[in-house]
Parts: C-alpha cells; sequence; structure tokens
C-alpha cells in the first residue's frame, strides 16, 4: 500500500469529520439530521464501489431487513427523546467499537467463530448498530465492523461488503424519516453531500483492494479519530 493510496482513505475519514463539523453549529437534533442526510450520497457511492459479485445474497436478507427495522427506530428515538445523554455516551462507543476491530482476531478465535456463522448474533448485532446508526450516525461504520465482524465467519473484506450495504440501508431510511420530519438543515447538507460521494466511491474502490491487516488497521486508525473528535465535541 502506497503513501497516495493511505491518503485517499485518510482523506474519506476526513470528509465525515468535515460534514459533522458543519453540522456541529446548529442545535444537536438538526446537527445529527443534517449529517444523515448529507451522508447519503457516500453510503451510496460506496455501495456502487463494491460490485454487484461482492454484495450480499438472499441468506443475508433477514439481516438486512432488521437494519431497516433498527434504523427507523432509531430515528424514531431521536426525534422524540433528548440527544444530550447519547451524545455523552458517543464518543466511549466508538472507541469501544475500535477496540473490538482491533481485537477481532483473538476473540473470533476465543469464541470459535471460525467454525461457524453466528446467525442470531449477526442479526441482533446489525439491529444494534442500525439503531444507533438512526439516532447517530457518528462512527456507525466501526460500530458495524466491530458488531458484525465479530458474528460472521468470514474475511474482513465480505465483513466490510455487508457493512456498506447496512450503512446505505440505515441511511436511506434516516433520510427519508428525517426530510419528512425532522429539522435538516438543507444548505449545509447539499455543500456536504458531492464530498460525501466523492469520499464513498474512494473509499469503497480501495477497501475491496488491501490487505486485511491493512484494511483492519485504516478501520482502527479512523475509529479512533472519530471517537476523539466526538468527546472534544461533546465535552469541549
Amino acid at each position: 500500500m502506497n503513501t497516495g493510496k493511505l491518503v485517499l482513505v485518510s482523506a474519506a475519514g476526513l470528509i465525515s469529520g468535515f460534514v459533522n463539523a458543519i453540522a456541529g453549529g446548529l442545535g444537536t437534533v438538526s446537527a445529527n439530521v443534517t449529517n444523515s442526510v448529507a451522508l447519503w450520497p457516500g453510503y451510496f457511492g460506496n455501495v456502487v464501489a463494491l460490485g454487484k459479485s461482492d454484495r450480499p445474497g438472499r441468506a443475508m436478507w433477514p439481516v438486512l431487513l432488521a437494519s431497516v427495522l433498527g434504523a427507523a427506530g432509531g430515528c424514531a428515538l431521536l426525534l422524540l427523546t433528548p440527544a444530550r445523554a447519547f451524545t455523552v455516551a458517543v464518543p466511549f462507543l466508538v472507541l469501544g467499537a475500535s477496540a473490538l476491530v482491533a481485537a477481532q482476531p483473538r476473540i473470533k478465535r476465543w469464541l470459535g467463530t471460525h467454525s461457524g456463522d453466528r446467525p442470531r448474533q449477526l442479526l441482533a448485532g446489525a439491529t444494534v448498530g442500525s439503531i444507533y446508526g438512526g439516532y447517530f450516525g457518528g462512527g456507525l461504520g466501526v460500530i458495524l465492523m466491530a458488531l458484525l465482524g465479530l458474528t460472521m465467519a468470514a474475511p474482513l473484506r465480505q465483513v466490510n461488503v455487508l457493512k456498506g450495504v447496512v450503512q446505505l440501508l440505515v441511511a436511506t431510511v434516516s433520510l427519508v424519516v428525517f426530510a419528512a420530519f425532522g429539522p435538516v438543515h438543507w444548505v449545509a447538507a447539499a455543500l456536504v453531500a458531492p464530498l460525501s460521494l466523492l469520499g464513498g466511491v474512494v473509499g469503497g474502490r480501495l477497501a475491496t483492494r488491501l490487505r486485511e491487516q491493512v484494511l483492519r488497521t485504516c478501520v482502527v486508525a479512523f475509529g479512533l479519530v472519530v471517537g476523539a473528535w466526538l468527546a472534544v465535541r461533546a465535552f469541549g
């Protein structure tokens, strides 16, 4: 992996932070919904970049349905409850998820997941991750990588593919719900959406070409950066 590829992967993460920075000037709920709407093109571009042959088959349809339902529940929680408590908890959730991704190989050996999938735990993980994504999307990719990776007997690349599709479903549900019922700052969303699309396409293509250890390192590094940034935002 050369320096140019590493810079491109880092840039994709910086674009997500850029979205959050713009949304940070708004009220908490407005910031969350604007961020969710603006990131949709990036998630779409990521899935398009993966290609048809890499996308999940029918065996994963229950997981995808659970993701849709979970995202709808998360959106409802955001719009109907105070967001301050969760805003404080988010940095710890993201940092914890990053630690899970880093320790995933050892944990999978300890659990014995290399011998087969854990479909019930996979379904539960997708649901929990999607609720989180509908409620507060910051670091959603890192959390999904942790939850899905610990319940699938598959290489990290395949986990990354499923993560991308789940992210798109969560983002689509969030877009529809927030456009109808949420206080979206449409000017901010429109400014950032094209950059999000570019980052999604670039990140998706690079992720299919990286070795597993390199991809894992990039995911963990991204999670640590996002967790630290969210902590500053919550407690600063």
